[in-house]
């Protein structure tokens, strides 16, 4: 790793904000899923992120608003909070230039919504990319009717970051695992075979996707998901192949640095320059990705694009 790469300090694509707003909103809703959640995003603030920043080498953080994001079921409350964190992040942005971008949250059933704040956002705030999680509603992205969106943001060749999530049926089973351990996982590779199968990823290959957490369930599945292709109507919608459709796919290594399996798994489907910082901060600390690399025993080369070049080459106002 260069001198250089040290100076310019990492990009972590995967890094959390709660604007106050967000948060007095949804208060109620937030304190019944998880007292612990709540104090997470109470505590938050640009100045804790920059001082955690600094302390491990990262320059610029791409912030997105954390889980349950802003649907909730009511297309006019969804307006109201995305339009309310999507200008918070863009002052964030602004106060503290070359140190945060950010991802504008979408209600994606909310497909009129979506697309008057896809402009928004983007010609007015310049977002960065815009964020959807890996379901709504027991609805993927991959859904037909959401195809509106997607035509837009293919159109503007934006980045798209998508969070997991627990559908609503699956935060019944009693496994024993809380949600984030088990459900997240899998709905990422649930998301992702929808884009995958709707035929979504090879229609409109000017969108960036960026997935969590190594992708994920998904590495491990992706030859059983390959063998979908077998099947006329997916080999339709996927001309160039189920696995092929996956590697061009982008993912960060948020909580899976420390994990050799999941990086294993990963770096055989993902092709090097599609690997990510990611530190899912505040819920995470950043010095457990940092800290995950140094046990891995990675190429230079790897370790200098996924902790910086990568990214650089997808924000570019970063690089």
């Amino acid at each position: 790793m260069t001198a250089e790469h040290v100076h310019k300090g990492r990009i972590d694509v995967h890094h959390h904000c709660y604007p106050a707003k967000w948060f007095e909103a949804k208060r109620d809703f937030v304190l019944g899923s998880s007292a612990n959640s709540a104090g997470i995003m109470t505590e938050w603030s640009p100045a804790r992120a920059i001082e955690q920043m600094d302390r491990h080498g990262v320059a610029t953080s791409i912030v997105s608003i954390g889980n349950p994001g802003v649907w909730f079921g009511d297309p006019a409350e969804a307006r109201a909070l995305q339009r309310g964190c999507n200008e918070f992040m863009a002052g964030m942005s602004g106060d503290f230039p070359g140190r945060f971008g950010f991802y504008a949250p979408l209600a994606l059933p909310d497909v009129e919504g979506s697309l008057r704040e896809i402009e928004y956002a983007f010609d007015v705030l310049k977002a960065d990319g815009v964020h959807l999680m890996t379901s709504y509603d027991e609805r993927w992205p991959g859904d037909a009717a959401f195809e509106p969106v997607f035509e837009e943001l293919n159109r503007r060749k934006a980045v798209v970051f998508t969070h997991p999530t627990a559908p609503d049926v699956c935060k019944a089973f009693k496994t024993g695992a809380p949600p984030s351990i088990l459900e997240f996982p899998f709905d990422e590779a649930r998301a992702i075979a929808s884009l995958v199968f709707s035929g979504t990823v090879s229609k409109y290959r000017d969108i960036k996707f960026i997935f969590t957490h190594a992708g994920g369930a998904m590495p491990v599945i992706s030859e059983r998901m390959g063998q979908m292709a077998r099947y006329s109507n997916v080999a339709e919608r996927v001309p160039e192949g189920i696995v092929a459709a996956l590697k061009t796919l982008y993912f960060d290594l948020a909580n899976s640095t420390v994990n050799p399996c999941a990086i294993a798994a990963i770096r055989a489907l993902a092709p090097p320059e599609h690997l990510m910082f990611g530190s899912d901060f505040p819920y995470v600390g950043i010095a457990s990705t940092v800290r995950g690399f140094e046990h891995l025993d990675l190429p230079a080369a790897l370790v200098a694009g996924i902790d910086r070049d990568n990214a650089a080459r997808l924000f570019p106002r970063f690089a």
